[in-house]
C-alpha cells in the first residue's frame, strides 16, 4: 500500500526488513527510488503506481546493496539511475558468471526464494558529480556521500520538503559504516554532516529502513547516529536503544552485528589490533 507523506510523494514499506520505496509524482510519470523487496511486494507496488494513473519514468538506487537495486517487469523499462560509483559497483558484480550465487548468499533465508533477481542491479550511471536527477518532475537534488556504501546518495526533494536518506538515520538499525573504505568512521561522520546541512529544508525524512519521521526526529536521529559512530571510533560501548534491551526490532541479531562492527572498527591496540 502506498502512503502519502507530502504533496506528490508517497512510500511503500516492505514487511521483513521494513525497506521504504519512495514514489515521487512528476509531470509525465513517477520517480521510483529503492523498490523492494519480494516479488509480491514489487507487484503490489507496481499495481499501486498504476492506480495513480502514471507510469514509472525514472528509477533511482540510493546505493548498491542488494535490497536497493531490485526491479520488476511490471514496473516497466524506465532508466534506473544511480551514482557513477554505485553503477560501477553493480557492473563489476554482474560481470561475474556466478553473481546470482554471490547475491543469494547474502539474502535473508526466510524470503530468499521470493526475491526476483532477473532485473537485478541494472543501474544507469549518472556522470560523476551530478547534483540533480534528470527527470520531468520536482527538482531532486542528489547528495552523494561516503558513509554506508560505495556511491551512497540521499535524495532531497526540496519543494516537497522530503529527504530520502538511503541506509542512514533509521530508527530500527544502528549505523553500518562501509568497512571496505579507508576511513569508515570519518566517512560516516561526513555523511551525517551533509544530511545535517539540509535538515532545515526537510519536513519529512524517509530512511531506507524503519519509520518515516518529521524534521525534529530527523535531527535527533542524526545525533543518535553520530553518538554511535563516535563510540565505535573511541572504543566505547554506545548507549543506543536500537541495540539495547528495549529494542523491538532485530533484538535476536542486531546486538551480534554491533559486536562484530565494534571489533572491526576498534582503535588500534584493542581486540587484537596493532599496539
Amino acid at each position: 500500500m502506498l502512503t502519502r507523506i507530502a504533496e506528490g510523494v508517497l512510500f511503500h514499506q516492505s514487511e521483513l526488513l521494513q525497506n521504504n520505496a519512495v514514489v515521487v509524482q512528476g509531470a509525465s510519470g513517477v520517480l521510483l527510488a529503492d523498490p523492494g523487496i519480494t516479488g509480491d511486494e514489487l507487484t503490489c507496488l507496481a499495481t499501486d503506481i498504476r492506480e495513480l494513473g502514471q507510469p514509472v519514468v525514472a528509477g533511482f538506487a540510493t546505493h548498491p546493496d542488494w535490497d536497493h537495486v531490485l526491479w520488476h517487469a511490471d514496473l516497466g523499462e524506465a532508466p534506473r539511475y544511480g551514482t557513477a560509483r554505485c553503477a560501477e559497483f553493480m557492473r563489476d558484480l554482474l560481470s561475474n558468471a556466478d553473481w546470482k550465487a554471490q547475491v543469494a548468499d547474502g539474502l535473508p533465508p526466510e524470503i530468499a526464494d521470493e526475491i526476483p533477481l532477473d532485473l537485478f542491479g541494472r543501474i544507469t550511471a549518472l556522470p560523476p558529480g551530478t547534483a540533480q536527477l534528470p527527470w520531468d518532475g520536482p527538482e531532486v537534488r542528489i547528495i552523494e556521500h561516503p558513509a554506508h556504501a560505495q556511491g551512497h546518495a540521499a535524495l532531497l526533494i526540496g519543494e516537497r520538503g522530503v529527504v530520502v536518506a538511503g541506509d542512514m538515520l533509521s530508527d530500527i538499525l544502528m549505523p553500518f559504516p562501509d568497512l571496505g573504505a579507508a576511513d569508515p568512521i570519518g566517512d560516516y561522520l561526513v555523511g551525517l554532516r551533509l544530511l545535517e546541512a539540509v535538515a532545515d529544508d526537510v519536513a519529512v525524512l524517509v530512511p531506507g529502513h524503519g519509520s518515516v519521521c518529521g524534521a525534529d526526529e530527523m535531527r535527533a536521529r542524526i545525533e543518535l547516529d553520530r553518538a554511535y559512530v563516535e563510540a565505535l571510533r573511541d572504543g566505547r560501548t554506545p548507549d543506543d536503544p536500537r541495540i539495547g534491551p528495549s529494542a523491538t526490532y532485530g533484538k535476536d541479531w542486531l546486538p551480534a552485528v554491533h559486536e562484530w562492527q565494534a571489533k572491526q572498527l576498534a582503535p588500534k591496540g584493542e581486540h587484537g589490533g596493532d599496539a
